[in-house]
């Protein structure tokens, strides 16, 4: 059986996204309606400045005691953040987010069309296994290299 990609294996196929001077807690809220844990920070028409996450609501926001009604995407996004093509396996795109620390993709076709966001939820604990492999053996390379 072939491996899926990205695109295939996302759960939510749709672009949940708002503006870069919009607030957190319309970004929140906008989150829990589409039960999504991201979303995106676009300029208008179709370019991507940042990603916000659940974590960064907690890490960025609430720990920092920051106003979510005040504070801007712009403020606590991750800006420019890496993006894959649909066509990406989803083992390559999990080595990704274990080896960089996140949990979300943005997946974007030729033209910078963005397509929606791949999350690790999104990944079969096959793929999951397979990715951890795969890191597993890139460290010990990496370490016999020295």
């Amino acid at each position: 059986m072939a491996e899926r990609t990205c695109f295939q294996s996302m759960s939510q196929k749709r672009v949940l996204s708002l503006g870069p001077a919009n607030s957190i807690w319309e970004a929140a809220c906008a989150m829990t309606r589409a039960n999504c844990g991201s979303i995106l920070v676009m300029e208008p028409p179709d370019r991507l400045m940042g990603i916000v996450t659940e974590r960064d609501l907690m890490t960025r926001v609430l720990a920092k005691a920051l106003d979510p009604q005040k504070t801007k995407l712009s403020e606590v996004m991750t800006p420019n953040p890496m993006c894959v093509p649909p066509e990406t396996l989803v083992a390559d795109a999990v080595v990704i987010m274990i080896e960089r620390g996140f949990r979300h993709l943005p997946i974007v076709a030729p033209g910078n069309k963005i397509l929606g966001v791949f999350s690790v939820r999104d990944a079969l604990p096959r793929e999951i296994g397979t990715a951890l492999s795969m890191t597993e053996f890139n460290e010990q390379v990496n370490d016999a290299l020295g």
